[in-house]
């Protein structure tokens, strides 16, 4: 700011010397900004932070339309008090949106297969919160991929070991399941997860019953499905509702029909802008 008004005031009095006007002929204009002057002032002037928030809106857009998207509106502030918590003692809540009516979803990726660069790049440029349920067998021969993704501040949450259909298991092998993955999640980012997901969304009460004992604080199922290239709804209107949960996969060329998964992943950013929703962390509500 002081160098634009001292930028206007030089500029000032050089047209004073041009025109042969001095403090006795006629009084000298005030700077833009300062008191008695009626010049315009620059947005910057006005504002020192402008400029920074018209560059970041401008980083922003580049980072999108690098991707062939368009960004995302911020979400709104996360609540006060959680809509979906554990009660001491009780069951662990099964959920498949979250109570809201802001329009917002929350996208969760599954197994952790693919491990493709370019996604943990796309992540980092979009700033879009994801959460990741990772199954260790898929994951054990590169746990370090999944790293700057959590650095990013992406969710880690559980997955199982194996990725078995939990329903065919007693309950002590279901507890092995989802025990096992949380220590060792833990010991690869650090923290132990609060969020688990069966696998193919099947589960029984003995599944709440292991999960409780392993810390976990949600079951976290799904209302809609991301495929290749459009999305798999559960209602029968075949649109995202507030608070909607989003499934997709860590998947590649292979199962994705030639499609990349940044590919995948700027169709279902779409489909999600397409219905006027934004993405909000999902750990922020749980």
């Amino acid at each position: 700011m002081k160098k634009t008004i001292a930028l206007w005031a030089a500029l000032t009095a050089v047209a004073l010397l041009v025109t042969g006007c001095t403090a006795e002929g006629q009084a000298a204009t005030p700077a833009p900004g300062t008191p008695g002057s009626t010049s315009p002032v620059a947005p910057s002037a006005m504002d020192p932070s402008a400029e920074d928030r018209a560059v970041g809106a401008a980083s922003v857009a580049a980072a999108y339309r690098k991707w062939g998207l368009k960004p995302f509106a911020a979400p709104p502030a996360p609540p006060a008090v959680k809509p979906v918590v554990r009660k001491p003692g009780g069951p662990v809540p099964v959920i498949s949106d979250i109570p809201t009516t802001e329009k917002i979803v929350f996208i969760t990726i599954d197994d952790g297969a693919e491990k493709d660069p370019e996604f943990v790049r796309m992540m980092k440029d979009l700033k879009v919160p994801v959460t990741m349920f990772l199954t260790d067998s898929a994951i054990r021969g590169d746990y370090r991929y999944f790293a700057p993704l959590a650095a990013q501040g992406h969710g880690v949450a559980n997955h199982t070991l194996t990725h078995p259909n939990l329903r065919t298991l007693s309950r002590d092998a279901q507890r092995r399941e989802i025990c096992g993955q949380q220590a060792k999640l833990a010991k690869e980012y650090g923290t132990t997860p609060r969020l688990f997901r069966p696998p193919y969304g099947n589960w029984n009460e003995d599944t709440r019953a292991a999960a409780g004992t392993c810390g976990v604080d949600a079951i976290v199922l799904w209302r809609e499905s991301m495929q290749i290239k459009n999305m798999q709804y559960q209602r029968g209107d075949r649109k995202l509702h507030p608070g909607d949960i989003i499934l997709a996969h860590f998947r590649g060329p292979s199962e994705l029909k030639g499609r990349t998964m940044t590919e995948m992943t700027a169709t279902m950013l779409r489909r999600i802008q397409e219905q006027g929703f934004t993405v909000a962390r999902l750990e922020d509500y749980v």
